[in-house]
């Protein structure tokens, strides 16, 4: 109650301003207030955690180094508990893609391709969530498991090869931006728009590349998951390392954002 009474008497931010004007609290408090900005916190955690244990830092009979295993493993959990119904944004995302015949490209089939694994995927981690947390019988956990790592990198391969497509468009806009306003500057015509549009491109060119490289990575820890660990890349140290980069674009992300 007393939280509530001081979220009611505090005043809002007004929604005009950017990420910029903000102080760091109340940044962080819009973050914190995203379930995908918790999640990606988590990830970083759990992430950050597998990266210690398996750089051989610790010896394995050391305390710390099972209270960090038990910590790993519950934050995992945890995460897939947090995720719950997060497939519902990946049917809207389907539903509101225009299918008609005449519309229909390359395009559409890989956007059907990301959002048909990635929802695929996160259904059934909710069950892959209830097995661990014992609602379920344990014997279906690993099948659950071993086909939810399939759809996770099935979304994934749709993900990149559309980010691929995008960034190439994104490149094709700057080159002639560049063009006009080289021109535009032999004339000495003022061309303060289009140089906003550009940076604003080049950020976008460097949030799309950073994405693909996180989705490179979490495809990596799905095929480790396919894998069952054997080969060396499901090595842990290199998996850990994959997941620790893909929290820190994440979290980077997650926070430009807000």
């Amino acid at each position: 109650m007393a939280s509530a009474a001081a979220a009611a008497n505090r005043p809002e931010p007004h929604k005009s301003t950017t990420a910029k004007d903000r102080d760091f609290l109340t940044h962080l408090e819009l973050y914190l207030a995203k379930r995908d900005g918790v999640d990606k916190l988590l990830k970083l955690s759990r992430y950050a955690a597998k990266f210690v244990l398996s750089s051989g830092v610790l010896a394995g009979d050391l305390p710390i180094a099972g209270r960090l295993k038990s910590f790993e493993s519950s934050v995992g959990v945890s995460r897939k508990a947090f995720r719950l119904g997060k497939f519902v944004q990946n049917m809207n995302a389907l539903r509101a893609t225009d299918f008609a015949a005449g519309h229909f490209h390359r395009r559409h089939a890989l956007s059907a391709v990301a959002g048909g694994g990635e929802g695929i995927y996160y259904f059934i981690e909710q069950f892959v969530w209830l097995g661990k947390a014992g609602l379920i019988n344990k014997r279906y956990l690993l099948s659950l498991q071993k086909c939810s790592a399939w759809f996770e990198f099935i979304g994934y391969f749709g993900c990149i090869a559309l980010k691929m497509i995008e960034l190439r468009k994104i490149d094709e806009d700057q080159r002639c931006l560049k063009s006009s306003i080289e021109v535009s500057k032999l004339r000495g015509i003022a061309c303060g728009n289009e140089e906003a549009k550009l940076r604003k491109l080049r950020k976008t060119t460097t949030m799309k590349r950073l994405s693909i490289v996180q989705d490179l990575a979490d495809g990596l820890m799905a095929l480790a998951d396919i894998r069952d660990g054997r080969g060396r890349l499901s090595a842990p140290l290199l998996v850990s390392s994959a997941g620790l980069l893909s929290a820190l674009i994440s979290t980077h992300k997650n926070w430009v954002s807000c």
